[in-house]
């Protein structure tokens, strides 16, 4: 991918870099990551086997955790450019770059509805980190909830019905379902230890977690009523984090720090074929597919 292509509009650079069509292809085969490769953490984007990464952002404050829009055509992300975590969305190309949250407290972990009409976020404008669902244009917000303890990572299902999550509302950090509207809220682990940052699967009958039970983080999934918890990654004494699965779900982007720093990584839904997308001596991370 070369910068020009990025000169393009949203629409056309995603024809050219998939090779089809928008109406084939749901989703950008482009991986979005933050890296401070530029001094400072930016969003960039890279095609899936980690060639021609670009930089998006390109501003002096911390950019991160960028999530795609369902068409391909936006990125919500995290930036601190006006002295707070603050939700920003832009177009895939690094345009139109819109402060959608602008306010005094910490709002960070967006996740777009794959419908596109809703965004979730983790804020503590409550006093402790909550989920929140708001209108794509961040009018709506709402504290979807709305309890004591900290929860984080919201991730929605393939309908927008549903938002999986990560709360410790029961004394460790567990792995929870509810609706999107906040009600019907199910646990779905229950080990004593700490499993986190869950993501849903296009195809929406798996769910990939980060869980320590193995003494270090390690990429886990697992049916999206919590049966059948595999470790897909084994990666014994170093850290795997923040999986997300690709657009057709027969892959899992995530970080590592398994050479050594924090690299982005893919790899097969049962852990086969670790492949190092980023490759590069700064700390790359937060992966989204």
């Amino acid at each position: 991918m070369r910068p020009t292509v990025f000169a393009l509009s949203a629409a056309a650079a995603l024809v050219i870099l998939s090779g089809c069509t928008e109406k084939t292809k749901p989703i950008s085969t482009l991986v979005a990551f933050s890296t401070d490769r530029s001094g400072n953490f930016e969003i960039y984007a890279m095609k899936a086997n980690g060639d021609s990464p670009v930089n998006l952002t390109n501003d002096p404050g911390d950019d991160f955790e960028p999530c795609w829009s369902r068409d391909g055509k936006k990125i919500v992300f995290t930036s601190t450019r006006d002295g707070n975590s603050e939700i920003y969305v832009m177009n895939a190309d690094g345009s139109g770059q819109t402060n959608l949250t602008n306010n005094a407290a910490e709002d960070t972990e967006a996740c777009w509805s794959p419908d596109g009409s809703k965004i979730a976020f983790v804020t503590d404008r409550d006093g402790n980190k909550e989920i929140y669902t708001m209108n794509a244009d961040g009018t709506g917000v709402v504290n979807i909830t709305n309890d004591a303890g900290e929860d984080s990572h919201p991730s929605w299902s393939p309908n927008s019905q549903k938002i999986v999550f990560a709360s410790d509302r029961d004394g460790d950090m567990e792995i929870y379902s509810m609706n999107s509207d906040g009600t019907g809220v199910t646990q779905l682990t229950s080990n004593g230890v700490k499993d986190a940052q869950p993501s849903w699967s296009p195809k929406g009958d798996r769910i990939a977690f980060v869980s320590d039970r193995d003494g270090d983080d390690e990429i886990y999934t697992m049916n999206v009523d919590g049966s059948n918890q595999v470790n897909i990654s084994q990666d014994s004494g170093f850290a795997d984090d923040a999986p997300d699965f690709s657009p057709g779900g027969s892959k899992i982007v995530f970080t590592t720090d398994r050479d050594g720093n924090l690299e982005v990584y893919s790899m097969g839904i049962n852990g086969s074929d670790p492949t190092n997308l980023s490759n590069n001596a700064a700390a790359d991370q937060s992966p989204n597919w």
